[in-house]
């Protein structure tokens, strides 16, 4: 009876809190109206029916301490709204076109604080209830499809941007530990630990100064490496692009760039495109021994064997018919095309390597070619495209 009688209260608490954003978020996107338009009598009838809601008065309000200044500001609005109606313009007079330009302005104001504050309770109660469902997922709870909702919706909110009191939030919530534990955890489905590689990655967009170094002394990357799939892949990719040497420094400490060197082997080939596109970042953004990793397991090797491949012979063809759209076309149906000369040509132009050990990396690059090519001629063929470059 104690666990039906659990389950009962813990039912009611969840609808009574969807019953609470539904109504926020029809006021938030109110208000968001109302601040462009705080004369449009639309905007303004239909914040004034929500407002009237008793529901909203009443119930909402006084059920969160975290609303207190929300309806302060909501009375200020209704009072600025009827004040608004029950003006009387006259046809003529400076001082009445003043007012009311001030009553609009006054209105836009606290229409922005309202939705502020809609938001930041929103942003509270998706923090709250995400790290109560990651503890639940440690205790043995499987709501899977539940998990995965408020994954999304967390990630929504942090491709938004960056918000100074979202991140105080997140940094109080820990979330990050609680993402990184189901990203680690191999017990748990595939789909799940992808969707919060995601999320983590999220995270080091919405603020690389905070997140990086958790994410660089944590188990996030050899998870991620691990994983071999496409969505791992391209959050590695992505982490790359925006750490930059030091994760591949941290790739290369851990053995992760072999790794990864020999996902190129991989029979999917989606994933093979991402494993490439994932060694070109390295390849910019790497260091000498980062570097030295890569040629070690193989990669020249691996890539002139893609280069030869059905998916990296280019067809010649006159660029004056198709244009751009068939450039386009050729890049996806021979997505290895030239994949040899584009790998030197982003250490020849990237971040990681001094000038000297550019001249030295592509001498090495011309001989594993000749090493790894069936013929003089395929070897010529990739050498003057090293030689003479290529688009990355």
């Amino acid at each position: 009876m104690d666990d039906e009688g659990a389950t009962e209260t813990k039912a009611t608490f969840h609808n009574h809190q969807n019953q609470v954003l539904k109504v926020l978020q029809a006021l938030k996107e109110a208000s968001h109206h109302l601040q462009t338009n705080p004369a449009d009598s639309s905007s303004t009838s239909s914040i004034k029916a929500l407002l009237e809601l008793e529901f909203v008065s009443e119930s909402i309000l006084s059920s969160d301490s975290h609303l207190k200044t929300l309806s302060s500001h909501l009375s200020q609005l209704k009072n600025l709204i009827s004040s608004q109606e029950n003006s009387k313009p006259s046809k003529h007079g400076i001082v009445s076109f003043l007012t009311n330009r001030v009553r609009a302005h006054e209105i836009s104001r606290v229409a922005s604080l309202i939705e502020s504050e809609i938001q930041a309770w929103i942003d509270r109660e998706t923090i709250i209830s995400l790290s109560k469902m990651l503890e639940e997922w440690s205790n043995s709870s499987r709501d899977e499809e539940g998990l995965l909702t408020q994954l999304s919706q967390f990630r929504d909110r942090l491709a938004r941007g960056f918000d100074i009191d979202l991140q105080e939030m997140l940094l109080k919530s820990r979330l990050l530990q609680g993402l990184e534990s189901l990203l680690c955890n191999s017990n748990v489905s595939k789909g799940v630990r992808e969707m919060a590689a995601c999320s983590i990655k999220e995270l080091v967009l919405f603020n690389k100064d905070v997140f990086v170094g958790e994410v660089l002394v944590g188990e996030t990357i050899k998870s991620l490496v691990s994983m071999e799939s496409l969505c791992s892949l391209e959050v590695t990719k992505s982490l790359i692009k925006a750490i930059k040497s030091p994760l591949v420094d941290e790739l290369e400490s851990f053995g992760g760039i072999l790794k990864i060197v020999s996902t190129l082997d991989s029979v999917d080939l989606a994933t093979k495109i991402m494993a490439l596109d994932c060694l070109m970042e390295m390849g910019y953004y790497g260091r000498k021994e980062a570097i030295e990793a890569m040629l070690n397991a193989g990669i020249i090797k691996k890539l002139v064997h893609l280069q030869r491949s059905e998916f990296g012979k280019e067809e010649k063809s006159d660029d004056s018919f198709g244009g751009e759209e068939m450039k386009s076309l050729e890049i996806l149906s021979h997505p290895f095309a030239n994949c040899v000369a584009k790998f030197a040509v982003q250490l020849e132009v990237g971040e990681g390597l001094r000038q000297r050990e550019k001249r030295a990396f592509k001498q090495e690059i011309l001989n594993r070619i000749r090493e790894a090519s069936v013929s003089d001629a395929e070897a010529a063929t990739i050498i003057a495209e090293v030689l003479w470059g290529s688009s990355p």
